[in-house]
């Protein structure tokens, strides 16, 4: 419900909330969002930027509660632009290049950190871009977010709550990519157990 009407034609700063569980805090016109403004998903992700016509429209930008944005020039809802529309730029400050990317492909597999500060010394391995490395449970693979479980196919947070379910394509990354819990990592939670892995 908005916190004012407006019936004119001018803009005027207001607040929704909407069924959804989404909000909105700017300019509306003709009681529309319309104009500068911040919108809020139920994420937490937040687009705080131009509106028009209740759309993303102008330059905004999407703040993600990884830390990471996506700054981009929208029409009618859409980011705008070659490559992906926009730029996204990573909570460290990493700015992802659709060309030229040279953060982690195949021939430099240096983390973030390593690239501006320098690699350890001979005998000490980096296993993360922050450090220390959080403790992974055994057979779990370190996604960045979190862990994920292959039995359940679940991204945990690392303090052990749902974050998402794994589709097919982040499952085949996953277990591909990231560092895996080996011998000295914890017992999975009995929460976490499968009946696989219990019998």
């Amino acid at each position: 419900t908005a916190t004012e009407h407006n019936t004119d034609k001018m803009a005027v700063e207001q607040e929704a909330t909407f069924l959804t569980g989404s909000s909105y805090k700017g300019e509306f016109t003709n009681d529309r969002m319309e104009g500068h403004g911040e919108y809020t998903f139920p994420s937490g992700t937040k687009y705080i930027g131009d509106m028009k016509d209740g759309m993303f429209h102008g330059q905004g930008t999407l703040y993600f509660a990884n830390g990471g944005r996506f700054e981009a020039e929208w029409q009618n809802g859409k980011a705008i632009g070659s490559g992906v529309g926009g730029t996204y730029i990573f909570k460290e400050g990493l700015e992802y290049a659709v060309d030229n990317w040279n953060y982690c492909n195949g021939v430099d597999r240096r983390f973030y950190s390593e690239v501006c500060n320098g690699l350890q010394p001979a005998g000490k391995s980096q296993l993360v871009d922050k450090e220390p490395a959080k403790s992974i449970p055994l057979g779990c693979y370190d996604c960045g977010d979190g862990f994920y479980n292959p039995d359940n196919r679940i991204v945990y947070t690392y303090d052990i709550k749902f974050l998402r379910n794994a589709d097919i394509d982040e499952h085949e990354w996953i277990v591909s990519t990231c560092r895996k819990g080996v011998e000295d990592g914890e017992p999975l939670p009995y929460a976490m157990e499968t009946s696989k892995s219990r019998t």
